[in-house]
């Protein structure tokens, strides 16, 4: 039994000497004795609560963490470049639009007292409600201190290069729109480009800084416009008298006629005529001399020449500023057309009395433009001519539709009887048509000669 056991454990054998292992297996002589284990060097790590995380060890200096040893200035040129012409792009746009606000503001501050003289209402803001709630003499004085307080809010800016103004309540004046066009100046090289088109071609306008008003007289049409509000019926009760006769006529500088007479249809219908009492650079442009001695009055021509070169024209019209199409187009529609360029100064001196005289046309028209049968028929057998014009471009243009439409039936009705033939029958269909064709060109040619 003792045996056995030392059998299982391996007790019962003596340990083999070196000799005989080597002499065994020769290839791993060199592996007979392995190296003494050397121990490893382990620092104690405590474990407290105020010590959980991993140890820190702090890193070497090295050239990464200087950005100034890595990188100079030299390798950002291109970046500083676009941040310069941005810094630049955005001084040039916020100064620009400055000058353009202001030029506007300047504007307005010089024709304010015209227009509150002129309008009980001026601006878009309307009727304050504590002005709404008086009437007689206290709404009119009211309504004076609402516009004067307005100052530069009576302008509203559409864009950076557009403001417009709004005025109503006056005698034979439904209401006035009035809109600044200034040049482009956040964007020089947008306005460089629109003044070399339009230097280089005529299709092209040269952007300035200009003013356009347009005028809307009542021309009896008060109850059509005019709200329910305390002193609304005395309008209403001269409804008749601040209408007046049709007619188109302008005064317009020498300059500016050939573009106006291009540009709009209306101007096309007068005939141009010096006068004796406008300097050599203004010309009339009118349907009768009658309608320009009544408009060309001394106030007219004097605020006329003090404007000088700045001004442009001064229109009266009833008809369409496009070449109607259709007859009701032709229906005549009163205006009043006023354009000038602002001066670069910004000195209104001169073109503040030509304002307000345009204004007061309509107090003229509605007064005294009511002329001769003569004049009325001759201005009425213009219009007529341009009906007849129109009715007769229809009418071209309706014969032309149905000559389309007899030739698209007949070419509809030949393919047809084609298609019903066999292939030696549209073959015979067809010789015969081309036979046709040439006896025709042929009686064309004999008549010819």
């Amino acid at each position: 039994m003792a045996n056995v056991l030392n059998n299982l454990w391996g007790g019962g054998k003596p340990a083999p000497s070196p000799a005989t292992v080597q002499a065994a297996d020769s290839d791993f002589g060199d592996f007979a004795k392995g190296a003494d284990p050397t121990p490893i060097d382990v620092s104690p790590v405590t474990h407290t609560l105020a010590g959980l995380g991993p140890a820190q060890t702090l890193r070497p200096y090295t050239k990464w963490y200087n950005v100034h040893e890595r990188h100079s200035l030299d390798e950002f040129k291109v970046e500083g470049l676009i941040l310069a012409a941005i810094t630049v792009v955005l001084l040039v746009h916020v100064i620009g639009a400055r000058l353009n606000r202001t030029k506007a503001n300047k504007w307005i501050r010089a024709h304010s007292p015209v227009l509150v003289d002129e309008f009980a209402s001026v601006g878009f803001a309307g009727v304050s409600p504590l002005s709404a709630d008086k009437a007689g003499d206290e709404l009119l004085q009211a309504l004076t201190d609402d516009n004067t307080q307005l100052g530069d809010a009576a302008l509203r800016e559409k864009s950076l290069f557009e403001f417009a103004t709004y005025a109503t309540g006056r005698a034979n004046v439904a209401f006035l729109d009035v809109k600044l066009t200034l040049l482009k100046r956040y964007n020089p090289v947008m306005t460089l480009i629109e003044q070399g088109l339009g230097f280089f071609f005529d299709t092209f306008e040269q952007p300035q800084d200009v003013v356009e008003a347009i005028l809307y007289p009542f021309d009896g049409k008060e109850a059509l416009t005019v709200p329910g509000i305390p002193g609304a019926a005395e309008l209403r009760a001269k409804e008749n008298k601040s209408s007046f006769d049709n007619f188109v006529w302008g005064l317009v500088h020498k300059e500016s006629m050939k573009k106006v007479r291009d540009e709009r249809y209306d101007v096309s219908l007068t005939f141009t005529k010096d006068n004796s009492k406008l300097p050599t650079w203004l010309t009339v442009m009118s349907e009768s001399a009658e309608i320009t001695d009544l408009m060309l009055t001394p106030e007219l021509v004097k605020a006329a020449e003090a404007a000088g070169d700045l001004f442009e024209y001064l229109i009266v019209s009833d008809q369409p500023l496009v070449k109607p199409k259709t007859i009701d187009e032709t229906a005549p529609r009163k205006r009043l057309f006023l354009k000038y360029r602002l001066p670069s100064n910004n000195n209104y001196e001169f073109l503040v009395p030509l304002f307000r005289a345009f204004i007061r046309i309509s107090d003229l028209l509605a007064k005294s433009a009511h002329f001769r049968p003569e004049v009325v028929r001759k201005v009425k057998s213009i219009r007529e001519d341009a009906v007849r014009q129109i009715q007769k471009a229809g009418e071209e243009e309706k014969a032309e539709e149905r000559l389309q439409e007899r030739e698209k039936a007949k070419k509809a009705k030949r393919d047809a009887e084609l298609n019903a033939l066999d292939a030696k029958a549209q073959k015979r269909y067809l010789e015969k048509e081309r036979e046709k064709e040439v006896r025709k060109s042929m009686k064309k040619q004999t008549t010819r000669a």
